[in-house]
């Protein structure tokens, strides 16, 4: 692909919507220059309107294959426990053709919504489990490359079945116990994915599967490769009372002691966070992600998202189990959970007063962040990652340029994304073959 001119009728820019914004997209698929640049578009997007595409922080694709399940409760009362029982079923079950099947499924459904880069949170590392022969780590790569989004792959250690207690049942099928093993397989793993489409960042699962020594060391040899680090963090009581009896501190309290926490540390969840250390978290440069729907879907609890803001929090967002992919869905559940919490309207603004504004900014500039992707802006140096939105669709009608952004957040169906393009080549609707081809 040459360079190319891109125009669309309204374009987002840091000033809002405006009309005659051209974009200069180069071969690589990043753009270097954005503006009213007086050239021949040689590709014109009429009644579209171009956002920065979504970056979603946290996902498990495989989880795609639970959507309708765990979801009968004969006792009357289900948890976060029962949930995890119906996806070490799923975890038995896969072979390499089927988590395939589910993680390119998950991606697709992601480039519909207007996701154009996904942090795969990927822990379920092994086909033959005694072996630990890492056979579903290239599968995962290898669905997000044919479905075209842009992945960051999160290598994940897992180590534990829970606080001090060894993997036992489909949890061996994650089993990382070997530090150096773990590395190496890393490394190789760089070597493989798809140039710049892929990159691979680290995690480890929680501090229920990861001891805090092991974590620590995770972040030194991440720093040396210039990965990111993410982890699940206190998305449950019950994680919090283990951690506490094993290790005197909270798992936040550990991940602050334990961690130089930075830009390149992200906390995942942080349901039931102390708001001192979540402060102390912030305050250091760390990311926090939440995944609205899945934490809602789960009964997980509602976040300290006032206490986060007020700290100078860094929000972005994540589709976590896949039980609904909408990343629309994601920005206004965060709003409208704390509205709910704190029977109050506007929690999540920016500085202005903007709720769509600062809901935007949560589900693309600062997933890019947390992902080390130069992403989730249409800016010069930023990959040309884009989400196309048609403004004749039904669910917007009545807008105007100061109105748009906050109709399609708040009031858009999920079909009025029209196309969605990842490094400037379009990625959703897929292109159809030719006829008799």
């Amino acid at each position: 692909m040459s360079e190319q001119v891109v125009e669309a009728e309204l374009t987002w820019t840091e000033d809002g919507f405006r009309p005659g914004v051209q974009l200069a997209v180069d071969a690589a698929g990043r753009i270097v220059a954005a503006g009213e640049l007086g050239r021949v578009p040689s590709r014109r997007l009429p009644r579209r309107a171009l956002l920065p595409g979504f970056v979603n922080a946290h996902s498990h694709a495989f989880q795609r294959g639970l959507r309708g399940r765990g979801e009968r409760f004969p006792r009357g009362a289900g948890s976060f426990w029962t949930w995890r029982q119906a996806m070490y079923e799923l975890v038995a079950a896969l072979d390499r053709q089927r988590l395939y099947e589910l993680s390119r499924q998950a991606f697709a459904e992601m480039l519909a919504a207007g996701i154009t880069a996904v942090g795969e949170f990927h822990y379920l590392h092994h086909e033959d489990a005694a072996a630990r022969d890492h056979a579903f780590d290239e599968v995962v790569a290898a669905a997000a490359r044919d479905a075209g989004i842009r992945l960051v792959l999160l290598a994940t250690v897992y180590q534990q079945g829970d606080v001090g207690r060894p993997l036992a049942g489909a949890q061996l099928r994650f089993a990382t116990p070997d530090a150096a093993a773990f590395w190496r397989r890393v490394d190789r793993l760089a070597a493989r994915l798809d140039g710049p489409l892929q990159s691979l960042g680290v995690a480890a699962h929680s501090l229920r599967a990861v001891p805090p020594e092991v974590l620590a060391e995770l972040q030194r040899q991440a720093r040396q490769r210039g990965m990111v680090l993410h982890l699940h963090v206190e998305e449950q009581r019950r994680e919090i009372e283990a951690c506490v009896a094993r290790y005197g501190r909270t798992p936040m309290e550990l991940l602050n002691h334990h961690l130089e926490v930075d830009a390149a540390v992200t906390a995942v969840h942080c349901t039931h966070t102390a708001a001192p250390e979540m402060a102390r978290f912030l305050a250091a440069g760390g990311n926090v992600c939440l995944c609205p729907l899945t934490e809602a879907n789960l009964g997980d609890g509602i976040a300290g998202v006032p206490a986060m803001l007020a700290a100078g929090g860094r929000l972005c967002l994540g589709t976590d189990s896949n039980a609904r992919i909408a990343m629309c869905e994601e920005m206004r559940w965060l709003e409208y959970v704390q509205r709910l919490a704190g029977e109050r309207r506007g929690v999540c603004c920016d500085g202005d007063g903007r709720v769509d504004r600062a809901l935007l900014a949560c589900a693309t500039r600062h997933g890019a962040r947390a992902l080390g992707l130069r992403a989730g802006r249409i800016a010069p140096g930023c990959w040309a990652d884009l989400v196309a939105v048609d403004l004749d669709h039904p669910s917007l009608a009545g807008w105007d340029r100061d109105t748009l952004l906050a109709a399609f957040i708040l009031g858009g169906r999920d079909d009025a994304v029209a196309e969605v393009f990842v490094g400037g080549r379009r990625a959703w609707p897929a292109a159809r073959p030719a006829a008799g081809s």
